[in-house]
């Protein structure tokens, strides 16, 4: 029996609770309808309603509510779907994103893998390659890395759609290099060993594809000072051995006789220049934009090798040699491959290149030594699909250097696209992975490996110049010449709104306007001589009014009726809410009881505090505050047992205290009681916690513990910690040295205490121990610096001993004699005497 009652209990308790939560949950629906309003009721035209996401438009002449009421044309697409509002079938316009693909060939990895005959193209290429140029054959080949290749789409305004996008290298593709060397007299030696490396180039790379060709251009710098010398000898030879200078040479167009390419190179001669910089950026422009003269294909990936081993020149140095008109982007060889226009055209900028690269679908990759590495590496950043590797000093690793940079462009694919201001394109990709996230690049990919991206594309605003409401998008892997088209056509204006559309009637034939005035999408578009919602009324009013200006306030150029309403004659008829508990009203429409301050979600703090009336809050007794959240009484910024506000060192805003600076102190606390300097309520609470809770002190002494600190909320715990902000931790200890702590606050408007139940109390000092342990210390001090004194002693009697032995055993008179003594006689000799 009990453990049936405890079923009944627990199935009652569960069934309170999906109550309640679904009460929760419309009201948190109801809350979150308040706090969206209806967007699409502001629009006054067909073609703002379809710039707006989620708003359908009723083009029904006479449209208006179930009691006769104007209603908003404009309005969310599910409340006609939900038939709150009505509108005949056939007038309601609704809008949608639609996409068509208009091309979707299968990628040629795909094919490849199935072994279809849909890789043609690329059997085509390697039967060809044998061949002395392979151009023919070349041209045939069709690859297809990018699916689909093109769509049609018609986008709304923020309505975002997610593009299916497919990539994949196909296998067997043509490689189209061209090497551009650096010919001045320091690359000399590298000429010398690249003209032996031309087949083996041609090899390496052969096993990527049988499709290659090789190319060989030259350049050293523009031919005027301060560059290279103009003295007239000079000019012919710079350097022994060197041939004239020169901007820039093809000398080699694309071809897959890797003999001609090595026999080019090898006669091709060194030139000479003054500064150390060269002008790589002109033999750069001039290979890329002259694609019939180096013989680029359109169906091939095109490497542009540039090696030097010195830095170059860019857009603005070409003033010193008197060059000053800005480079044009145009090719300017003549039939021998001269650069013509090198002493006529400034260098090319950084950025130029760039765009340069990106329109022909071209890889670089810099071959520069080691010394110029960084330089490259820098550069390489600001240029698409390009790459840097350090070449060695004879270019003897220029095979390896290409194959791992081919390797290293090859291994990623990078989405871009050249869409304007007005369309935002975002790429999310899970790569070879299973997380998707948001990257326009993928890396690590090998031939016909697919990955597939999705990107979104968004029509973020509609261009004003109607001209460009049609558009075409491009994306593209960077590097290569294929891309996904997009022919987009943007939802920027209903037919009905454009003279000539369907559901448009001029004035003249308008008789739901009363011939005074256009029928668009169902709405009179009145001319100058008439108002009115049909301009059934003129500016002749009888009674004064002056067409539609008497919908807008005094002197005031805004829409009519805000908006919210339909002007008639000179008068607003307001809009009804699809929430019946919502109302707008007034002169203009400009009154309604939903548009007030929130508080907490609530419409002027809830029902309890106050009413929304005329888009201000209206607060009951009590509440004030432009949401009605605050208490009209100070009494909660009054501490217990204190009569002033906030302490008096603040003020009371909204129910609480704010509290103020002084002289560089801020006060704090719930009631602005702490500051830096304050001494708290720590001496004020300390005799009730040492009565209450550890049974000491004055008051315990005299019996007054109950009657002081009956007042107060004390509380024993083990540990005393700071729960938040307004609590005040104070510490103390007692005449035996013992600490404790308590913590006080506030529990509403009730002081409560925290204290801590244990003191903790210093270990006992042995006295006795420490006193011995001092004399031992000191004895052993003193005797450690007699035995020191004892020994410098010896030491020093031991030196001088030795000092003195020393000096004896080194003395040149006898000790036997007496160094000092003089015999009584002396003897001359006579000098003339010969001792005859």
């Amino acid at each position: 029996m009990n453990f049936n009652i405890m079923i009944a209990l627990t199935m009652w308790r569960l069934w309170a609770v999906c109550a309640a939560l679904a009460v929760t949950a419309v009201w948190a629906q109801e809350a979150e309808k308040l706090t969206q309003p209806n967007p699409c009721t502001s629009k006054q035209t067909c073609s703002e309603c379809m710039q707006t996401p989620t708003c359908a438009w009723c083009a029904l002449p006479e449209f208006k509510t179930a009691d006769g009421k104007p209603a908003a044309r404009c309005n969310k697409e599910q409340n006609y779907i939900n038939g709150l509002i009505t509108c005949e079938a056939g007038f309601l316009k609704t809008w949608a994103n639609q996409v068509e693909t208009l091309e979707d060939a299968t990628l040629s990895s795909v094919l490849a893998a199935r072994g279809e005959s849909g890789a043609a193209g690329a059997a085509a290429g390697a039967s060809g390659s044998a061949s002395a140029s392979g151009s023919a054959s070349s041209e045939t080949f069709e690859a297809t890395q990018i699916a689909p290749q093109r769509v049609r789409m018609s986008l709304r305004v923020h309505e975002a759609h997610d593009l299916k996008v497919q990539f994949a290298l196909a296998p067997n593709y043509p490689i189209d290099l061209y090497y551009l060397m650096d010919l001045s007299k320091s690359m000399e030696d590298d000429k010398d060993k690249l003209s032996t490396l031309g087949n083996l180039l041609a090899q390496e790379m052969r096993k990527l594809t049988s499709n290659f060709r090789l190319g060989f251009g030259s350049f050293v710098d523009k031919v005027v000072m301060p560059y290279v010398s103009t003295v007239p000898a000079n000019l012919e030879s710079p350097c022994t051995g060197c041939e004239a200078p020169y901007g820039y040479q093809n000398a080699l167009s694309l071809t897959s006789d890797t003999e001609m390419f090595a026999r080019e190179v090898r006669d091709a001669k060194v030139s000479g220049n003054l500064d150390a910089p060269e002008g790589g950026f002109d033999a750069i422009m001039q290979a890329i934009v002259c694609k019939e003269e180096i013989s680029w294909r359109s169906n091939a990936r095109r490497l542009l090798v540039f090696s030097t081993d010195a830095g170059f020149h860019y857009a603005g140095d070409g003033k010193l040699g008197g060059v000053v008109k800005p480079n044009d982007g145009v090719c300017h060889l003549d039939s021998r491959g001269r650069y013509t226009h090198s002493d006529m055209l400034d260098y090319p900028s950084v950025s130029q290149i760039n765009q340069k690269v990106k329109e022909n679908s071209i890889n670089v990759i810099f071959a520069v030594t080691a010394e110029q590495r960084e330089t490259y590496d820098e550069l390489s950043r600001h240029i698409e699909a390009s790459s840097a590797g350090t070449l060695s000093n004879d270019s003897s690793n220029v095979v390896t250097l290409v194959k791992q940079q081919y390797d290293a462009i090859t291994s990623f694919v990078e989405m871009k696209d050249n869409s304007t201001e007005f369309v935002r394109i975002r790429y999310y990709s899970a790569c070879r992975g299973n997380t998707t996230t948001e990257t326009n690049r993928c890396d690590k990919l090998k031939i016909g490996q697919q990955v597939n991206f999705t990107a979104k594309v968004e029509l973020i605003k509609c261009p004003e110049d109607p001209a460009r409401w049609n558009d075409i998008i491009e994306i593209k892997p960077a590097g290569l010449n294929e891309s996904l088209i997009i022919d987009l056509a943007m939802q920027c204006q209903c037919d009905c709104d454009r003279p000539g559309g369907p559901g448009f009637k001029p004035a003249a034939i308008a008789a739901e306007c009363n011939y005074g005035g256009d029928l668009q999408c169902g709405k009179c578009v009145c001319d100058p001589l008439h108002f009115g919602a049909f301009c059934e009324c003129s500016q002749s009013d009888p009674n004064g009014r002056i067409g539609e200006d008497q919908c807008r306030p005094p002197n005031s150029t805004d829409i009519l009726c805000y908006g919210r309403g339909e002007c008639v004659c000179g008068e607003c008829n307001c809009y009804p809410r699809e929430n019946p508990n919502e109302e707008v009203k007034g002169d203009f429409c400009e009154c309604d009881n939903f548009s007030c301050d929130r508080h907490e979600k609530l419409l002027c703090s809830g029902p309890d505090h106050g009413s929304c009336v005329c888009g201000e809050c209206s607060c009951l007794d009590g509440w004030t505050g432009n949401a009605c959240q605050c208490p009209a009484s100070n009494a909660s910024c009054i501490a217990p047992g204190d009569t002033r506000q906030c302490s008096g060192a603040g003020e009371c805003v909204c129910g609480q205290c704010v509290c103020k600076e002084e002289q560089g102190a801020r006060y704090s606390g719930k009631y602005c009681e702490d500051c830096p300097t304050c001494r708290g309520k720590c001496e004020l609470y300390k005799p009730c916690v040492n009565c209450v809770v550890h049974d000491s002190g004055e008051l315990k002494e005299e019996g007054r513990c109950e009657e002081e600190c009956s007042h107060l909320i004390i509380n024993k715990t083990d540990v005393v910690e700071v729960e938040n902000p307004d609590e005040r931790i104070c510490t103390f200890s007692d005449e035996h040295g013992c600490r404790y702590q308590f913590v006080y606050g506030y529990d509403g408007e009730t002081q409560v205490i925290r204290a801590q139940e244990t003191k903790k109390c210093p270990p006992a000092i042995n006295i006795l121990g420490i006193v011995l342990t001092l004399i031992a210390a000191i004895v052993v001090v003193g005797m450690a610096v007699l035995m020191l004194w004892k020994l410098l002693t010896t030491i020093h009697d031991r030196r001088e001993y030795a000092k003195w032995d020393s000096e004896r055993k080194m003395a040149k008179w006898d000790t036997g004699e007496n160094p000092i003594y003089k015999q009584a006689t002396s003897t001359y000799k006579n000098p003339a005497y010969g001792g005859k």
